[in-house]
């Protein structure tokens, strides 16, 4: 595996990307199907091998129906 380019802010952040992924009740791969990236970014982006841009963000918030401010505390 990777190196984790998390520092403690970005690890607080993937935290929050996955709880509200199972909030909503839905797979990586369903993630990933509607965002139309493999299953394996979804994957990196929540272990926090994989940065995130702020558009990116965006896509992910809209489909967990959450505000930009729910992901950075």
């Amino acid at each position: 595996m990777g190196k984790s380019i998390r520092t403690k802010e970005y690890g607080v952040f993937v935290k929050s990307l996955r709880q509200a992924r199972e909030e909503m009740g839905l797979t990586q791969v369903e993630i990933a199907k509607k965002l139309k990236r493999p299953q394996s970014y979804i994957s990196k982006c929540e272990a926090g091998e994989q940065r995130i841009d702020v558009v990116e963000l965006n896509k992910f918030a809209k489909l967990y129906k959450k505000s930009l401010d729910y992901f950075i505390k």
